[in-house]
């Protein structure tokens, strides 16, 4: 599986699969475009497809109609963009990253709590 950034226009169809999958390629063009007049279908294939070659979308040919579901969840694709970011600005350690969300109010009381439940069992762990 890669560890590629996706295009803005990959996110976009990676949020409907991440809500709701499987999806026909259809039901994808119809929910990212449903107000435009022009047929759009060419290009939900074409991100379909190099979604698909960089091996974050699978597609069933089972049944009589392809359906596309994501390989790679949110969660973990944040993570890996997490890691680059953490690489590229602070030498690879997340720690700043954190605090800097800590000390800015970005996380909420669940957030924290879940944060603190991880590191406990990481601790007990190693």
């Amino acid at each position: 599986m890669t560890s590629q950034r996706l295009t803005n226009a990959e996110i976009a169809l990676m949020e409907l699969l991440w809500e709701t999958s499987p999806l026909t390629a259809r039901q994808i063009c119809e929910q990212l475009y449903d107000n435009s007049a022009k047929s759009h279908h060419g290009t939900v294939q074409r991100l379909l497809q190099s979604l698909e070659e960089k091996g974050v979308v699978s597609r069933d040919r089972s049944l009589g109609v392809q359906l596309f579901s994501p390989v790679l969840s949110r969660e973990a694709y944040g993570g890996r963009q997490l890691e680059s970011l953490a690489d590229k600005l602070t030498g690879g350690s997340i720690a700043p990253l954190l605090t800097h969300l800590l000390e800015a109010n970005k996380l909420d009381k669940a957030e924290i709590k879940r944060l603190r439940k991880v590191l406990s069992e990481t601790q007990k762990h190693g």
